[in-house]
């Protein structure tokens, strides 16, 4: 929602953290993102789609999978400016 007086544009950002895993993995990987203009008092939804496969990691066999889990999915302006989060959970 663009609450400013004036037209303006944003930058809306999905991360994902898998919460523990066999290897070390980034603490926020940006996996999409989408500009969107606004007008004033506008408000959009944005929506992501997020393939499971790209949860995937290399293991420390050097084997491309999908570990089941915890994942924190984190949506915001930048990876400082975080509005929302959603914990998923990964199984076999």
């Amino acid at each position: 929602t663009n609450i400013g007086h004036m037209d303006g544009k944003e930058v809306v950002q999905l991360y994902v953290r898998d919460k523990v895993s066999s290897v070390v993995t980034p603490v926020k990987e940006l996996k999409r993102f989408k500009k969107i203009s606004l007008k004033s008092n506008e408000t959009k939804t944005v929506e992501f789609k997020l393939p499971i496969k790209e949860l995937a990691l290399y293991n420390s066999k050097l084997k491309k999978l999908v570990e089941p889990g915890e994942f924190e999915l984190m949506v915001g302006k930048s990876s400082n400016e975080i509005v929302l989060t959603k914990i998923i959970e990964v199984s076999n």
